[in-house]
């Protein structure tokens, strides 16, 4: 994929008030540890996550979209009816139907004839969103498209803990590692043919790769307990996601290099996905990138999913971190196993 029309223009997120201590929640799980007798601390020293956020209980995913994407608008001086196309891009939505995305354009007061749709690929979304605007933009389909996400790690983190509650042992505890690391946020990515709309960066291109015979590494999703009861279940196979998420993250690197005409030691900065310490440092030494190209987020915020590296990407331009005209590359990667990749010429 090459761009030669295509523009970020601005990155909007919204951060929920309660933040939730990776201490607390392993106080809340002490009869586990007490069980299979591993100390307090555990989660943390493997992952390196101290906090992340949630959302209040009863709250609609779309509301934390609907003020993403609200803010990104404000600051470029637009208004809903200036956009050709939305798109709902997060694991987490209102409901299996209508869209998420409607209820988004309706608050924001998008055109009729606006293009309206969810996508869902995992923690992919956001980026295949951004991938499905910059190809209308460069077929001449939109001038203008807003892709927008919002995930809550609150459910399927209180469900989980009281089914580890109920199973207090070795498999169930190893299957709900990645789960506790999930926090909740939301972001909107505005993209246009507008260079001079906002601080624009230009999308150069990007690759995609999939690996899809693992695809049940990770699962999350709801499962019928009796009758009228269900519960969210998130079952992740933590050390296979990673060995073969790298080696899949490697080979997309590599043809990224390629299609852009990159060279390794050219790449100035890179914004991956969020998901800890230990998959952050085995992809940063298999793609041979040093430290300090790279910005965190997830020791703070956890890993938000969809959310995780726009907001991480907005974050990292709000601190100087990524300055004009730095290459900079995007990881991103998702259960499946699928990976996306962008180049952007900040």
């Amino acid at each position: 994929m090459r761009y030669q029309k295509v523009f970020v223009n601005a990155i909007g997120y919204e951060l929920p008030q309660e933040v939730v201590s990776t201490r607390s929640l392993e106080e809340a799980l002490r009869p586990v540890y007490q069980a299979i007798k591993l100390p307090l601390g555990q989660l943390e020293a493997i992952t390196g996550i101290r906090e992340r956020r949630w959302w209040p209980r009863h709250f609609k995913v779309s509301d934390g979209a609907i003020l993403a994407a609200q803010k990104a608008l404000d600051g470029l001086g637009l208004q809903g009816s200036d956009v050709d196309v939305l798109i709902y891009a997060g694991v987490c939505r209102d409901f299996f139907e209508p869209a998420t995305a409607c209820r988004i354009a309706s608050e924001l007061g998008l055109k009729p004839d606006a293009a309206v749709y969810d996508i869902s690929n995992a923690c992919l979304g956001v980026m295949n969103g951004m991938i499905d605007i910059a190809n209308r933009i460069e077929l001449g389909q939109a001038r203008i498209g807003v892709v927008v996400s919002c995930e809550s790690a609150r459910e399927v983190n209180e469900d989980s803990l009281q089914h580890l509650l109920q199973n207090p042992d070795m498999p169930h505890f190893r299957d709900s590692i990645a789960t506790f690391t999930g926090g909740s946020g939301a972001a909107a990515v505005v993209l246009s043919n507008e260079p001079t709309l906002g601080r624009s960066h230009r999308l150069l291109g990007g690759v995609m790769r999939n690996d899809h015979q693992h695809h049940d590494l990770c699962r999350w999703g709801v499962k019928r307990l009796r009758q009228t009861v269900f519960e969210q279940f998130m079952i992740t196979d933590a050390i296979n996601v990673m060995k073969h998420g790298v080696t899949l993250g490697l080979k997309t690197w590599q043809a990224l290099l390629l299609e852009l005409g990159w060279r390794n030691e050219r790449v100035d900065k890179i914004i991956s996905h969020q998901v800890g310490q230990s998959h952050r440092k085995s992809v940063l030494n298999a793609l041979g990138i040093a430290d300090n190209k790279d910005y965190t987020t997830f020791p703070m915020l956890g890993n938000m999913g969809t959310v995780s590296l726009p907001l991480t990407a907005a974050m990292a331009d709000e601190g100087g971190f990524l300055l004009p005209n730095d290459q900079v590359g995007w990881l991103g990667i998702g259960s499946g196993l699928n990976c996306l990749m962008l180049g952007l010429e900040w």
